[in-house]
C-alpha cells in the first residue's frame, strides 16, 4: 500500500494519478472521503497531518509515502509514519532548501521538514522542483475578467514544471523504491517569464492577452494581501535578491520516467477549459 498526502492538490492528485495508473494500491488522505474524486480502486482516508495521532489507522500497512513539508509537528509524523513501518518517504520540497538559510520562512519549513524526514531513519528521497506550472491558476480571474494579466516578478524566468511530471517522478521512486537518499529535481524543458506564459495562453485562448509586470511595491502590496508577510519577504529574497535560481533546466524528468518533461504549452492546452468557464 502506498500513502499519499494532499491527494487532491494540485501535485498529490499526479501522484495519485501516477500510481492508479500504474496499477498500485494506493491509500488517498482527503478532508472529506464521501466527497473526494479519486481514481477508481483508490482508498481514500482523512487524517490530519498536523496531528500525527489521527493518522495511526491511514497508515497501517503502508510500504512507502508521499509527504508534503511544513506541518505543525514533522517529527511527531515522521515518528508515527516509522513506527507504522513505513520502508520509504518521498517528501516534497523545494530548491530552497540547499541553501540552509534559516532567515527565509519558506526555505526554513523546507529544511526543517527535510531533517525530520533524515533523522527519523525511515529511507527517503527528496524532490525539489522548479516552480509549478499550474501556478497560472492565480491568473484566472483576471483573464475570465480581461486581457490584461498582471504578473509579479516580470523578469524573472523560470523552468517551470508541470504538476504531471512531478507526480510520474514521485510515482516512480514510490513504486521501484529506487533513488533512496537521493535528492531529485524535476524542472520544465524551458525557462520561461511571466510574459512568455501569457503569450503561451494567449495562443491556447484564442485570445489578445497581454502581460503587464508589476512594480516591486506592487507585487508586494497584492502579495501582502494573500499570505503572511514573512512569505512575502520569503519570495522577495529569492526573486528580487536572487537567492534562488529556478531558471536551471535539468533531465530529471527524462531520466526518471524516460520521456521528455512536458511544455507550457502541454500545460495549457490540457488546462484550456478552466480558462475558459
Amino acid at each position: 500500500m502506498i500513502f499519499v498526502a494532499g491527494a487532491t492538490g494540485n501535485v498529490g492528485s499526479e501522484v495519485v494519478r501516477a500510481l492508479a495508473a500504474a496499477g498500485a494500491p494506493v491509500r488517498a488522505l482527503v478532508r472529506d472521503p464521501e466527497k473526494a474524486r479519486l481514481p477508481e480502486r483508490v482508498e481514500a482516508v482523512s487524517g490530519d497531518l498536523d496531528r500525527p495521532d489521527t493518522l495511526t489507522g491511514a497508515l497501517e500497512g503502508v510500504r512507502a509515502a508521499f509527504l508534503l513539508p511544513g506541518y505543525a509537528d514533522m517529527p511527531g509524523l515522521l515518528a508515527e509514519v516509522r513506527r507504522a513501518g513505513v520502508e520509504h518517504v518521498v517528501l516534497l520540497s523545494g530548491g530552497s532548501a540547499a541553501s540552509g538559510d534559516m532567515t527565509n520562512a519558506v526555505t526554513r519549513y523546507m529544511v526543517l521538514s527535510e531533517a525530520a524526514v533524515r533523522e527519523s531513519g525511515v529511507p527517503w528521497t527528496f524532490l525539489r522542483p522548479s516552480g509549478f506550472m499550474s501556478n497560472a491558476l492565480r491568473w484566472l480571474p483576471q483573464i475570465q475578467a480581461g486581457d490584461r494579466v498582471r504578473v509579479t516578478f516580470p523578469n524573472v524566468p523560470v523552468a517551470f514544471v508541470d504538476p504531471f511530471d512531478l507526480g510520474e517522478v514521485a510515482a516512480r521512486a514510490l513504486l521501484d523504491g529506487g533513488y533512496r537518499g537521493e535528492i531529485l529535481w524535476p524542472t520544465g524543458p524551458e525557462a520561461l517569464l511571466p510574459a512568455d506564459q501569457v503569450a503561451v495562453l494567449a495562443g491556447v485562448l484564442g485570445r489578445d492577452l497581454r502581460a503587464v509586470g508589476l512594480s516591486d511595491e506592487e507585487a508586494r502590496a497584492e502579495m501582502a494581501a494573500a499570505m503572511p508577510v514573512e512569505y512575502v519577504d520569503a519570495f522577495f529574497d529569492f526573486y528580487v535578491n536572487g537567492s534562488l535560481d529556478e531558471s536551471i533546466v535539468r533531465p530529471t524528468v527524462l531520466e526518471v520516467t524516460g520521456r521528455a518533461p512536458r511544455t507550457f504549452a502541454d500545460w495549457a492546452n490540457a488546462h484550456a477549459a478552466d480558462f475558459r468557464r
